[in-house]
């Protein structure tokens, strides 16, 4: 086979434009003998792929046949959800609970509450303030330093 004409399907081959037919010849080239000495790189490529046309893959794992017993259970056991579910549904009680919701009746007893909360917030903001105050220091010696 001509140089120039294995150089030009070796340039359609790596676009994946060949055809099938002319992928046989590149083969062909490559188990011969007589390659070129810059087209001996492909050679290896080539000639794995020969080899492992040959080669026939066996799996490690024997394949089972699945049994369709664990079909069955599966459906008798969506069954018995559907029905415990429709159970717990039509059985538990839709009344109204009634809980002690924090209302006050006495406008100073809500007033006091109110406070003591609004206190126990101020304590937790004081809290983050003061971490917040080394953030000051910080941007000060920043503001010297990059002047």
């Amino acid at each position: 086979m001509e140089l120039k004409l294995v150089e030009q399907l070796l340039d359609k081959y790596f676009e994946g434009t060949t055809t099938i037919g002319e992928e046989k010849q590149i083969k062909a080239y490559f188990s011969s003998n007589d390659v070129a000495p810059h087209l001996a790189k492909y050679q290896a490529l080539f000639g794995y792929f020969e080899t492992q046309k040959e080669t026939q893959f066996e799996p490690k794992i024997p394949v089972l046949p699945r049994k369709q017993n664990t079909v069955k259970w599966m459906g008798i056991a969506a069954s018995f959800v559907v029905l415990f579910g429709l159970a717990t549904f039509y059985f538990s009680t839709s009344e109204p609970k009634q809980d002690d919701l924090g209302t006050y009746n006495n406008p100073e007893e809500a007033f006091a509450a109110t406070q003591i909360a609004l206190l126990m917030v101020a304590e937790q903001v004081n809290v983050g303030m003061q971490s917040v105050s080394h953030l000051n220091e910080y941007e000060k010696t920043k503001k010297s330093i990059f002047k």
